[in-house]
Parts: structure tokens; C-alpha cells; sequence
């Protein structure tokens, strides 16, 4: 395992369910009864889901008592709608109006409490961030294989019942109305040899990403600059998200498939469109790398790299070990 603190380069691409965790954790484990002992006060935390999944399912339950049992803190797994299908179909602002809505009416919450973040739902936790008025402050932000930059290739493509109607969605466009509508995913589609497409058809991330000049909202920049911390873990074998630099907010050159630029090298982070620059020199953004494929984390993994930024009175981490 290797863990990469401050400024580094980055890679990235889609989203998977979380059930498949179930495969990596052990149930009754003494992990964390150490760690968790020491949260005797401290602020609740929200977990947000990727496309596929739901708060039912027994991989993201299970993750999220964990995390729970690791900090002595109480968790919440934030569902939309029915979970599944609508993480599929339903537009991603729409889907950000939803957990808004849900952290505005959850009492625990209202004096401020950390994300964690798996895939697709890290760019809805964004979108809370920016967009959500009127809503209780986010300290910390744990991202788990997020599309932050965007990803060149609509996801979900080894799933294979959804085979057909991923070549379906290609066949009409991506960023046609009728598939930005209607297939979630495709709001961070990003494909780098059709810009202008992109800018001009994705209704979701270049908003998210304060991308358009005509449009750009100094409020989301604000927001999101107000983290405390944010850690941005990135999967080494991921082969959802392409590019995997994307969890870092890395992603390929303009019109070119060949180069992928480090964050520090997109228009994004030198612009600090979204304050991400800001955080970063104030020592406030830890880049953190597991290997293996998409969400695979243990839980040593957790307790290393998750359960530290929920802790209270939360301090940038020496690594516990570095492996090559």
C-alpha cells in the first residue's frame, strides 16, 4: 500500500456498488475499538453511496457501522430516493436536492459534521458543499474514488446487463438532452477530444467545477474553500474511472488521450475555480493512493486512511507505514 501526503500527481475514471467491500471486511474484527474509544465528543458523519447501490445493501451498511464502531461517533448513510435505480436515472442536481434536503432536517447534523464520500456520491457531497443554501457546514471530506475531474468514457460498461443500454446512451450522445436527463453518469462525462460538446451539453460538472466563465459563482467557491480537510483517495488499478488521476482532480489534456495532467497542471487548480488551490496551500488536502481496483479497501485501510478525518480535534496524520 502506498500513502501520498501533501501536493503529488494524480489518476482516475467511474463508479461501481459498494457491496463488493463486503469481500475485504471482517465482521467482529478488534480493529478501531482503540480508535473509537478515544471519540468521546465529537461531530456525526454522512456517507454518501455511488451509482448502484443503496444504504440497504449489506456491503454499504456494513462499511458504514464501521466506520461507526471505529469512532465512537454516530453515522448516517444518506439515501436517495429508492437507492438503486434513481443513483442511476436521476439527474445528479436533482439528486444533490435530495441529500440537501436531508442534512437540513437531521438535527445531530446542524452543528456541523464530516462526509465520506464512494464514487458517484463524492460529486453529489460536492454538490452539497456548493450548492446547498442555508445548509450546516461540512468539516471534513473523505472522497473514495470520486470523478471530481470528470470521466472520458461512460461507466458501467463491464456491468454487463447494463451492457446494452450504456451502447444505447452512446449511440444517441452523451450530451444530448434526452441522455443528460435521464442517465446520471453522463453528468461528468468529460471527453477530451469534444470539448465544445461538453461545455455546451453537460448539465452537471462543469457547473459543479465552476468551469463556464458566463456562469461562474464565487459562492462555490467559497463553500467548498471552507473544508478543514479534504482527502482525496485514489485507487491505483482502478478501472472504472478513467482516467484514475480523476479522484485527485487530475485528468487528460484538452484534446489529447495520451497526457494526463496532475491537478496542480488543470486550468481547475491554477484558476482555483473551486478553491481547490486555496486548500492545498494551506496544507488543508491530503492526495492518498491505495492499490488495487475500484473502492477495494480493508479495513486497515479505513482505520488508516478514513476513520483520522472523523476523529475530533482532527490533526494532518503522520502515515502509520508506507508501502512500495
Amino acid at each position: 500500500m502506498e500513502l501520498l501526503m501533501g501536493r503529488r500527481s494524480a489518476r482516475f475514471g467511474a463508479v461501481f456498488a459498494v457491496s463488493s467491500l463486503l469481500l475485504f471486511f471482517h465482521v467482529g474484527s478488534s480493529f478501531g475499538q482503540d480508535v473509537g474509544a478515544l471519540a468521546s465528543s465529537g461531530l456525526p458523519f454522512i456517507v454518501l453511496h455511488g451509482i448502484g447501490d443503496a444504504c440497504r445493501n449489506e456491503g454499504l451498511s456494513m462499511f458504514t457501522q464501521l466506520l461507526m464502531d471505529m469512532t465512537g461517533l454516530p453515522g448516517y448513510c444518506i439515501e436517495i430516493g429508492n437507492g438503486v435505480s434513481d443513483s442511476f436515472f436521476m439527474r445528479l442536481d436533482k439528486q444533490a436536492d435530495i441529500v440537501c434536503e436531508q442534512v437540513k432536517s437531521i438535527k445531530s447534523l446542524q452543528d456541523g459534521y464530516n462526509m465520506v464520500g464512494l464514487s458517484q456520491g463524492n460529486v453529489i457531497g460536492r454538490a452539497v458543499i456548493e450548492f446547498c443554501d442555508d445548509a450546516p457546514p461540512v468539516n471534513n471530506f473523505v472522497s473514495l474514488g470520486g470523478p471530481h475531474a470528470g470521466i472520458a468514457a461512460v461507466p458501467l460498461c463491464k456491468i454487463l446487463v447494463l451492457c446494452k443500454l450504456v451502447d444505447a446512451v452512446i449511440r444517441i450522445g452523451v450530451y444530448s438532452s434526452y441522455v443528460q436527463n435521464n442517465f446520471a453518469p453522463t453528468g461528468y462525462v468529460k471527453i477530451p477530444t469534444d470539448m465544445e460538446g461538453y461545455y455546451q451539453g453537460c448539465l452537471f460538472l462543469p457547473r459543479l467545477n465552476n468551469e463556464l466563465p458566463e456562469i461562474r459563482n464565487h459562492t462555490y467557491k467559497n463553500r467548498f474553500s471552507s473544508l478543514n480537510y479534504l482527502a482525496l483517495i485514489k485507487f491505483e488499478q482502478d478501472a472504472v474511472l478513467y482516467p484514475a488521476d480523476t479522484a485527485w482532480f487530475g485528468f487528460y489534456a484538452p484534446n489529447d488521450f495520451s497526457k494526463v495532467l496532475p491537478a496542480e497542471e488543470t486550468d481547475l487548480y491554477k484558476e482555483d475555480w473551486i478553491g481547490l488551490k486555496t486548500l492545498d496551500r494551506a496544507g488543508k488536502v491530503a492526495y492518498l493512493a491505495l492499490p488495487g481496483g475500484h473502492l477495494s479497501i480493508t479495513e486497515a485501510d479505513m482505520l488508516e486512511m478514513v476513520v483520522p478525518y472523523l476523529l475530533p480535534d482532527f490533526q494532518p496524520f503522520t502515515p502509520f507505514s508506507t508501502y512500495r
